[in-house]
């Protein structure tokens, strides 16, 4: 048993002695059944917040109205929620109100079977009123009671339902399904900023190409991210892009993604996304430009999902240079060796690989890339500098824009091995920047 599966039990035993009923509740119940480490143990009963609050030294009432303490150990933070039932959903999200309740009643207001399930630390049952445990054995992702209703109460759960399913490899019940196809269109009212965090889930839990098949067979793909549905019908060249459209390779794209950041697994899913809108027929179907067209319409949907502006640059230069991997041989050195020290070349490197096994599957350019890097040390990728401004004042030169562009040409030529000290990066200056009244110093 883990440290934090402890301190839950401690909690429940803690509330238990104070005559409480006291339960491991929802997500943390269904891994455990299924073998792995839950990241979060939430805990369910029927004390109070007040009463939860008097028990423990340290809580933060972050949902009183809803019924919801945060006991604070020193393992961490734990979620202490009392049995509720929810009143009307008015907006798609909050209930108007809730009522204290006992843990069926409790139970039967959750999103879906698999995450309404109770454990309890002191008889060490499963405790289960939806029939989960038997849509785990089924691997069977099904919404508790009346599907259309679980939906109306938070647009979100439309999404949420792909991503359990997707995560743990299940299907969706058909009438749960149906009820998401229904009601696809309400996802549009969701904040952005809780699509983006669930759409961030998809694509780095696993299984997201499992979920973007589902997305677009339900159509919250259409709804979410019209961009990608684009893709679909949109065909490539064969010789390069034997799998299919461009839909199929981005799909294929996804499977291969283990355990990205965010912002590879977003660059992964908008690499091509400009191809749509770019493509011709010439001389064979091209895409010219493509990655330019996608960076500018990654920052667009960057832009309304919400995503910080330090993650939006790096989703965009990802897009924005994945084509330039494959020039890579042809590359100067100093040009090369600026490139590969990037702060975001290990992720673009990755999304070539990628993009190589979900097409071709030809990684000559990745394995020449990983094996050159390998070979040159850092200090050679990233040279201390042989001269700053403080040189070139020293030399005779007036501070201004001329400053840049000479320390930048002194690294280039420092990077292609030309110059490795600081007096020839002096002479070498002063030869091609004569100073008025002087020739250049031979």
């Amino acid at each position: 048993m883990g440290e934090r599966r402890d301190a839950a039990e401690r909690i429940c035993a803690t509330l238990r002695r104070s005559g409480y009923r006291a339960l491991l509740a929802g997500g943390c119940v269904r891994d455990m059944l299924l073998g792995v480490e839950p990241k979060d143990y939430d805990i369910a009963t029927n004390a109070t917040p007040a009463e939860i609050a008097k028990l423990f030294s340290r809580t933060v009432g972050v949902g009183a109205a809803f019924g919801v303490q945060l006991v604070l150990l020193p393992e961490g933070q734990f979620e202490v929620t009392t049995f509720r039932h929810d009143g009307p959903y008015q907006d798609g999200r909050h209930p108007s109100f809730v009522e204290f309740c006992d843990e069926r009643t409790d139970a039967e207001r959750r999103d879906f079977t698999v995450n309404a399930l109770f454990y309890d630390p002191a008889s060490k049952d499963v405790v289960d009123y939806v029939h989960g445990r038997e849509d785990l054995e089924r691997q069977v992702i099904r919404a508790v009671g009346d599907p259309v209703q679980r939906f109306d109460e938070d647009h979100l759960r439309l999404l949420r339902a792909v991503r359990f399913a997707a995560r743990l490899g299940y299907t969706i019940d058909p009438p749960t399904k149906d009820a998401i196809r229904a009601k696809a269109p309400r996802i549009g009212t969701t904040s952005a900023e809780r699509i983006r965090d669930e759409l961030v889930k998809i694509l780095t839990e696993g299984g997201a190409k499992h979920a973007f098949d589902l997305m677009d067979e339900t159509g919250l793909l259409e709804q979410i991210l019209p961009e990608i549905s684009l893709m679909k019908g949109v065909d490539q060249p064969a010789e390069f892009h034997p799998e299919g459209d461009v839909f199929v390779h981005t799909l294929l794209a996804l499977d291969e993604l283990t355990d990205p950041t965010p912002t590879l697994a977003m660059g992964v899913l908008l690499h091509d996304v400009g191809k749509p809108q770019t493509q011709t027929f010439e001389d064979r179907i091209r895409f010219n430009q493509h990655e330019k067209a996608g960076a500018e319409m990654a920052l667009a949907i960057c832009h309304r999902l919400r995503f910080s502006n330090k993650d939006t640059e790096r989703i965009v230069w990802l897009v924005d240079q994945h084509m330039r991997v494959g020039m890579t041989p042809r590359m100067k050195e100093s040009k090369l060796k600026r490139f590969v020290r990037e702060e975001g070349f290990a992720e673009l490197l990755e999304l070539c690989r990628i993009d190589c096994v979900a097409s071709h599957g030809d990684l000559d350019i990745v394995t020449w890339l990983k094996e050159y890097i390998a070979s040159v040390p850092p200090e050679a990728i990233r040279p201390k500098p042989l001269l700053n401004g403080h040189d070139l004042i020293a030399l005779g030169y007036t501070p201004g824009a001329l400053f840049s562009e000479i320390l930048s040409a002194v690294e280039d030529a420092q990077l292609e091995m030309a110059l490795s000290n600081t007096e020839e990066a002096r002479a070498w200056v002063m030869s091609h920047w004569p100073l008025p009244g002087r020739g250049p110093t031979p």
